[in-house]
């Protein structure tokens, strides 16, 4: 006969459970992208997976490997690349054609003689060195460790589409609320990261669209390039790709070119600010809102765990977590009333 009773050995194996769970996630930490990845693409790609499946009738293997072609085509590999280029881009500047030593001094004069700064444009290129080298660790690692990452990733999403009812199923039943609470959360889960990866996606390619343009037609140099690091700037509020234009009107403010320092100071705080605040009210109201707070928190947050994913991973995992503790909130509330109304009033 055993010495634990029944309420005793279920103590037991949920404890067995915790352990084991912290332990595995702590093995899988290395993998936590990949996954959070394959959540991510799933909950974008799932509305076009339906309409191949059920409205086209096209096989499910034929279906999750189109989608996995095209996110590599639209998302992934430009997004690789984009980096790759910044992260070349940076380590060769100083055998560049651009002249940062006269930039630095020139900017340096100005802010000293009108700001009180004397050393503002060289400290700001030494913090945004060390800045860049935190932002891409994960592509300054080794090719295979992306490789890996993206094997993964792709590996749970083909099967995340490939046995999507039995998935979701699977999620209904062991998901610790009531279905019609886990059916909200999904709904504001969709929104969060739509809001979050679409929403910001279309606003960075926008804004790094517009300084680059901006860029080329006052004829600095190197506009591509800048216009590549204004989209990764445009994922951080308040930052943003407008006040890229702030240190490029110094320059023409330290050269003389008084008139062109303010029209591409105009050009970036009023023209692409202004539309970045016009697609953020259009995109909110058409696949959700985020406030700045949850995304300037969630890219802190972020950086240090992803590197340069963490722009998007650190405002979704905050969001993710908010939405866990209104469901939360929500199921304890109507627990309290259940338990009003099962032991009545008081007398």
């Amino acid at each position: 006969m055993s010495i634990f009773n029944y309420k005793q050995r279920n103590n037991i194996i949920l404890v067995s459970i915790i352990v084991l769970g912290c332990f595995l996630l702590y093995a899988l930490s290395e993998l936590f992208s990949s996954i959070l990845g394959a959540i991510v693409l799933f909950t974008i790609f799932r509305p076009f997976y339906l309409y191949m499946v059920e409205r086209r009738k096209f096989n499910s293997t034929i279906s999750a490997l189109i989608i996995i072609a095209i996110s590599l085509i639209v998302i992934v590999i430009p997004f690789l690349s984009m980096s790759i280029m910044i992260i070349g881009k940076i380590a060769s500047i100083n055998k560049s054609n651009l002249p940062i030593d006269q930039w630095t001094q020139k900017i340096d004069a100005f802010t000293g003689e009108n700001l009180g700064q004397p050393h503002f444009a060289e400290d700001t290129f030494k913090k945004l060195g060390a800045y860049a080298a935190d932002l891409f660790p994960s592509l300054l690692g080794s090719a295979a460790s992306i490789i890996i990452t993206l094997l993964v990733m792709y590996f749970l999403m083909y099967f995340m589409f490939v046995q999507m009812r039995a998935f979701e199923t699977g999620l209904l039943k062991y998901a610790p609320f009531r279905e019609q609470h886990a059916l909200k959360f999904a709904q504001a889960l969709r929104d969060s990261t739509y809001s979050n990866v679409l929403g910001q996606g279309i606003i960075a390619l926008t804004q790094g669209t517009l300084l680059a343009m901006g860029f080329y037609a006052f004829q600095i140099p190197d506009a591509i390039f800048w216009g590549f690091v204004g989209v990764f700037l445009s994922f951080l509020p308040v930052v943003g790709a407008p006040t890229m234009c702030i240190p490029a009107s110094l320059i023409f403010f330290a050269n003389g070119q008084n008139f062109k320092g303010i029209l591409l100071l105009a050009y970036g705080l009023l023209f692409i600010g202004n539309v970045d605040n016009v697609l953020r009210v259009i995109i909110n109201k058409r696949v959700g809102n985020t406030h700045p707070i949850i995304s300037i928190i969630g890219v802190f947050i972020g950086l240090p765990l992803f590197g340069i994913l963490g722009l998007v991973f650190g405002p979704l995992l905050l969001s993710y977590f908010l939405l866990l503790l209104e469901i939360y909130e929500t199921n304890r509330m109507a627990a309290d009333r259940l338990e009003r109304i099962r032991t009545g009033p008081e007398l």
